[in-house]
């Protein structure tokens, strides 16, 4: 049977990782590093450093793959994740027979936290589907903790809720109800410029926890503009770029 680690590694900084994610590396017989194209080199680069960082286990083998693209033409938006997933698990499972065959400890490196807004795990039940396998999950730093933090500020008021959200779902259904923080994620469209801004304060960044991070805050009615501008700007000149914000009311 495999031991499938999903290795939550941050936003990229090796500081992050924690005392369990290089265990379970170092125990690891095989790291798998997935690659998105020349466009986002970075990336992979990224867990490379990690990895030679924190690994120092002679045995651990790293291996690297294509990641298949989403259809984002296909009008079915649900339909078209349904299929991109599908094609990673079928990646997934030939890299590793080819590298390990059916027995072994894998581990694969996850922007952030494989629980919030991150569809490894859903991947990983495919997996398992075709090839026997047990899935193991080490918590990361999330992205929000890393926004909060960069700021310096509260994610809820005292005693209050907030939402945790899409782009998309912002866009298409408005402020979520009976919340006056919204936290948003997976966002390419600055949503936010969907919103009435006034009296609304947004706290946004990018590239959080590595070297060309960028943040802004302030009224929305202020910064929707500029954020807007800087972000395709650093997207431009990276080739990529990740993002999140939080959003609150009075």
């Amino acid at each position: 049977m495999i031991e499938l680690h999903l290795i939550g590694i941050g936003t990229g900084n090796p500081d992050h990782l924690t005392r369990q994610a290089i265990k379970a590396l170092n125990a690891s017989d095989l790291v798998l590093i997935p690659r998105k194209g020349a466009s986002k080199a970075d990336l992979a680069e990224l867990r490379r450093e990690i990895c030679a960082a924190a690994i120092s286990s002679p045995t651990t083998r790293i291996a690297e793959f294509d990641l298949p693209v989403r259809d984002v033409a296909n009008p079915d938006y649900h339909a078209g994740v349904t299929e991109w997933h599908d094609a990673i698990a079928a990646i997934w499972k030939d890299t590793i027979l080819a590298e390990i065959g059916p027995k072994g400890r894998v581990a694969l490196l996850v922007w952030g936290d494989p629980s919030l807004y991150d569809s490894t795990l859903r991947i990983a039940e495919r997996v398992a589907r075709v090839l026997p396998l047990s899935v193991h999950v080490v918590p990361g730093i999330t992205s929000l903790q890393m926004l909060t933090a960069a700021h310096a500020v509260p994610l809820n008021e005292v005693g209050a809720p907030f939402v945790v959200t899409t782009g998309r779902q912002l866009r298409d259904h408005g402020w979520p109800s009976d919340v006056d923080t919204v936290a948003v994620m997976l966002d390419g469209e600055c949503s936010f410029q969907a919103i009435a801004p006034d009296g609304v304060t947004i706290w946004w960044g990018a590239y959080l926890g590595m070297e060309n991070e960028l943040l802004l805050s302030g009224p929305l009615s202020d910064l929707s503009e500029r954020i807007v501008v800087a972000r395709a700007e650093a997207r431009a000149r990276h080739g990529w770029i990740m993002d999140i914000y939080v959003l609150r009311r009075g």
